[in-house]
């Protein structure tokens, strides 16, 4: 695994031990499988964002705190110049760029995604806390919630409880689209 998924790994071992808390309690509270979560603090296992994104929350702490071993420090505003937002990938066929990593005690998450265009790749869907608002910039996209097909386009959005799993796939090219994840 590459040393980006093992320092967060050891993030998140090192928050739940302090926290006090079993690795089977921090499971459970963000939804993960036992094993997959054991499988995430080994650095074993690259992680969703959907996981990681609760496991952040089950600690107690901002996901910029595991992706980057920072809190956020900004408060006011924060100004995020083009391509320049804190950029990872959670999983091979999303990339993410984060647009707010900085700003401390956010209310919600905003990202640009792009999903890459794999015409025969099934995907797993995954949940997280919260709501989501999805607008497409780039591209056209289907965004299966809970077995419901939704297409779109360049102007269209999309707004969901995103406890339901979902998942993302881009047609007939990669897809760009603003992700604000709402807690």
């Amino acid at each position: 695994m590459s040393d980006q998924i093992k320092a967060v790994a050891i993030r998140i071992c090192d928050l739940r031990e302090i926290s006090g808390m079993s690795q089977q309690e921090v499971a459970e509270k963000s939804g993960v499988p036992l094993e997959e979560y054991q499988a995430y603090e080994e650095g074993a296992k690259d992680f969703s964002f959907s996981h990681l994104f609760n496991i952040a929350t089950t600690l107690g702490v901002d996901i910029s705190d595991l992706l980057t071993g920072e809190s956020p420090k900004l408060k006011g505003y924060i100004l995020t110049r083009a391509g320049k937002g804190l950029a990872f990938e959670r999983r091979k066929a999303y990339q993410y760029q984060h647009l707010a990593y900085n700003f401390r005690n956010k209310k919600a998450e905003p990202f640009i995604v792009t999903v890459d265009y794999a015409p025969d790749e099934t995907r797993v869907a995954h949940s997280h806390e919260g709501q989501e608002f999805d607008y497409v910039l780039d591209g056209h996209m289907k965004i299966v919630l809970d077995g419901n097909e939704v297409f779109l386009g360049p102007g269209d959005s999309l707004y969901y409880d995103s406890s339901i799993p979902h998942a993302m796939y881009a047609l007939e090219k990669d897809a760009h689209f603003i992700a604000v994840v709402i807690k």
